[in-house]
């Protein structure tokens, strides 16, 4: 069967489970939730990034809706130094809030809703980057991280369903599989990084 729908997901579950997909069909929906819930805190594959470009508000951005986490973010005054992460904690101990437009940007931080950045910027700026985000859920749209990791979503969604069939023997082997898929799929991201170029040692000057 081919793995490009909601419905074929849920089918294939249901028959490696040995269920009947319509007899536990909101039961199954869940173990898709739990399954997909798990990818996008474990997968970071290159199907799942998105470019981010948002201009600072009183040195504020708020979090987008869809925001994993981030895999780099810069500042448009300094685009060649990445900004570094910190805790709330030392960036606010470090760059109070009273101190306002103090510099540009070097750190940033999660507080809550928004991302926070010291020092306080003293310009308009925008924060350029990627972040990892979460899609939609599949029985409400498909995804190309779906589409081009089906067997990643099918045994995340094996691998969790243990709470449905209980202690089966097959669980170890689902769990597993699931892992060395991801393992693959997060490799294959960072193996493209480097792709198309030959590893040269580079002399510091």
């Amino acid at each position: 069967m081919s793995l490009s729908t909601y419905a074929a997901l849920k089918t294939s579950v249901a028959g490696w489970m040995n269920v009947s997909a319509s007899d536990l069909s909101s039961q199954i929906d869940d173990v898709v939730t739990l399954g997909e819930t798990r990818i996008y805190r474990e997968c970071r594959s290159r199907d799942g990034e998105k470019s981010y470009a948002t201009a600072m508000s009183s040195g504020v951005l708020a979090v987008p809706s869809d925001y994993v986490e981030f895999k780099y973010l810069y500042c448009s005054a300094a685009p060649g130094v990445p900004l570094e992460r910190r805790s709330v904690e030392w960036l606010y101990a470090q760059y109070p809030r009273v101190n306002a437009g103090s510099g540009i940007p070097k750190y940033f931080a999660r507080d809550a809703t928004n991302f926070v950045f010291g020092p306080v910027a003293d310009g308009s700026y925008t924060a350029t980057g990627v972040y990892y985000r979460k899609f939609s859920a599949l029985s409400t749209a498909l995804n190309d991280q779906f589409l081009n990791n089906p067997d990643l979503y099918l045994f995340a969604c094996l691998a969790e369903s243990e709470i449905l069939i209980g202690r089966d023997q097959r669980i170890p082997i689902w769990e597993s599989k699931y892992n060395k898929i991801l393992q693959d799929v997060n490799g294959l991201a960072r193996r493209e990084d480097t792709s198309g170029s030959t590893p040269r040692m580079r002399l510091m000057s």
